[in-house]
């Protein structure tokens, strides 16, 4: 079964499909096995075919969480540009959302945002199909592929007066799906080839990403090389989530398997045993432990003499680097190096915005410092990690 030439008695059809579907008679025609599988899963799930499932969305806060967590910020403008051409007649709107399928971004003329409005599709609306059923985000999850979802091929019978098109966007170094990009309108205004533009531009994005981690890598890089060149035995410097930067020493390899909680100090690798690891920003120093050596400790020294200006300098047994946090971070590290025992999210929001109901913010704010300074930071309850020496200077 396929939309041919003719939309309106394909919609027609459609319908006439699901209504024997629901009521368990016999079909007219087989719906795509994509669209079947979808509806095989919803009704498992149990998803009202009337109303869907009940969402409480997310506040402003948590909705600013998950994009930052999402990984996708920094592909927003590419996918935006991409598909500006499908949403500048006004009558589609273009969705991004997370791997949960919950809306991250939508654009589009008022119009038709209005028209979203209506169905629940908004910003911080969970879209995946356990909630509302066959639709482009969530089956485009689920089936990992890229989906397009006409009229009644939606389960909610809300949304059969539109159609959309979604594709996954995966992590260009691990294959993980972070989320979806979705062109979503009324039935009549989206054209089939829609899907194969969505799923290209959601490709470029993936693209994009595999440049801006190779950017990052650099970055790492030109913080590393002198540190390599000075040492005297074998390292390697990895980010966050162990991807090689540079080495000296080592054979090569593209990645390296770091403990899930990674610390600064001595630590037993699988791949290369005992290892010293020093952090480095976005990323971490490994240097193969010498017999009868101690591991170099870590201080960090937060200069606070020019409040317009100031710095963190973290020293370790193969050298120092600086950065300058912003006035938002500043004001987290100075609080955590005055709590050494740490601060739970709600005190720090209480400290922070004078409330303790802004843990969201207060979590998001970590996440970002975190992608920085890396495991020099713990959690449950905030602080510094163990072992690490933390000096304020604020003549």
């Amino acid at each position: 079964m396929s939309a041919g030439d003719d939309p309106r008695h394909y919609a027609q059809l459609l319908s006439a499909v699901y209504d024997a579907a629901m009521a368990g008679e016999k079909m007219p025609a087989r719906p795509r096995s994509v669209i079947s599988e979808s509806w095989d899963r919803v009704l498992t799930a149990g998803v009202d075919p009337d109303v869907g499932a009940l969402d409480d969305g997310l506040d402003v806060s948590e909705l600013e969480a998950r994009r930052l967590d999402s990984g996708l910020s920094v592909v927003l403008e590419d996918l935006t540009r991409g598909l500006e051409s499908v949403i500048a007649d006004g009558d589609n709107i273009l969705v991004v959302a997370d791997a949960n399928g919950r809306v991250l971004w939508r654009s589009g003329a008022p119009r038709v945002l209005q028209r979203a409005d209506r169905l629940g599709f908004v910003e911080g609306a969970d879209w995946g199909e356990n909630t509302v059923g066959t639709n482009a985000i969530g089956t485009a999850l689920m089936s990992r592929r890229a989906v397009q979802v006409f009229s009644a091929e939606h389960f909610v019978r809300t949304h059969h007066s539109w159609t959309c098109a979604g594709a996954p966007i995966r992590d260009p170094r691990t294959g993980a799906v972070l989320g979806v990009v979705d062109v979503s309108g009324p039935a009549a205004t989206i054209h089939p080839t829609t899907v194969a533009l969505v799923d290209v531009v959601a490709k470029l994005a993936e693209s994009q990403l595999r440049d801006h981690h190779r950017r990052s890598l650099d970055q790492l890089r030109s913080v590393a090389a002198p540190m390599l060149a000075r040492l005297a035995g074998p390292a390697l410097a990895v980010d966050n989530d162990g991807w090689v930067a540079a080495l000296d020493g080592i054979t090569p390899r593209t990645r390296l398997t770091l403990p899930r909680q990674t610390a600064p100090g001595r630590t037993m690798l699988h791949s290369l045993g005992e290892c010293d690891l020093e952090p480095l920003p976005g990323g971490w120093l490994v240097r193969i432990a010498e017999a009868e050596s101690h591991s170099p400790g870590t201080v960090i020294d937060l200069d606070l003499r020019d409040p317009r200006n100031p710095s963190i300098t973290v020293s370790g047994g193969a050298g120092r680097w600086t950065m300058q946090p912003s006035p938002r971070h500043t004001e987290i590290l100075t609080l955590l190096a005055r709590h050494p025992a740490g601060r739970s999210a709600a005190q720090m929001s209480e400290h922070l915005f004078g409330v303790g109901d802004r843990t969201i913010t207060v979590r998001a704010e970590m996440s970002r410092l975190r992608k920085h300074l890396g495991g020099l930071l713990a959690a449950n309850p905030y602080r510094f990690a163990d072992g690490v020496q933390v000096h304020v200077g604020a003549d």
